[in-house]
């Protein structure tokens, strides 16, 4: 009796659920992901060769723009659950005798933008929709004897996440002493050990010096 001879076909996968499961998790991932917030004020770092990545949690952040204004930033440490920002705004409106909303407070989370204004402007500047408005409004943070708030900014700031870390950003042509009067204050509070934020210089490797190697 002849055999029978069974067709062959080519295997086929189906790759639908494996589609599937990519658009949930990209789906995901762009819904909880936090984008870094845009300086406040552009500052042209100095160049350096140090390739040392700046860390993404657990940073507070000096910045000096070339006009000398003062700016400060806080994250929300490594998971949003802890809200770390919204803590020390709390704590800046107590020593001020200022009390913030609810509403504020998260408001003051989710921009994740540095601090331009005086702790007196805050109410008035978390109200500003218009970016504009906002801009006018950041004179920067009062360092003056009289009116220190960069130092209570830094004090409460390391009150509520005791594992922050100091990062200064500063533009190249910022005059010296108000970077002096910065790192005055950071002693003042403690803080002797801070990163500078620079950006990454070419280094340049002729030929004799690839010879030589």
């Amino acid at each position: 009796m002849p055999k029978i001879k069974l067709g062959t076909k080519s295997p086929r996968i189906d790759m639908t659920p494996m589609v599937d499961l990519f658009v949930l998790l990209l789906t995901f991932f762009i819904l909880t992901a936090t984008f870094r917030p845009q300086e406040t004020a552009p500052v042209d770092t100095p160049f350096s060769v140090s390739e040392k990545p700046m860390m993404d949690a657990n940073v507070m952040t000096v910045l000096i723009a070339k006009d000398s204004r003062v700016f400060f930033n806080v994250d929300n440490g490594p998971d949003t659950i802890l809200k770390f920002r919204p803590k020390v705004l709390a704590e800046m409106g107590k020593r001020y005798n200022i009390e913030f909303t609810e509403d504020e407070l998260r408001l003051f989370e989710k921009t994740g933008t540095s601090v331009g204004v005086p702790i007196q402007d805050m109410k008035a500047y978390l109200a500003l929709k218009d970016t504009d408005e906002k801009i006018a409004m950041e004179t920067g943070v009062p360092i003056d004897s009289t009116d220190n708030q960069l130092a209570l900014w830094i004090l409460f700031a390391r009150q509520v996440n005791p594992a922050v870390q100091t990062m200064i950003k500063g533009d190249a042509d910022v005059p010296f002493p108000i970077v002096r009067e910065v790192l005055d204050i950071l002693q003042d509070k403690n803080v002797n050990r801070f990163n500078l934020i620079t950006s990454l210089r070419a280094v340049e490797v002729t030929e004799e010096q690839i010879g030589e190697e």
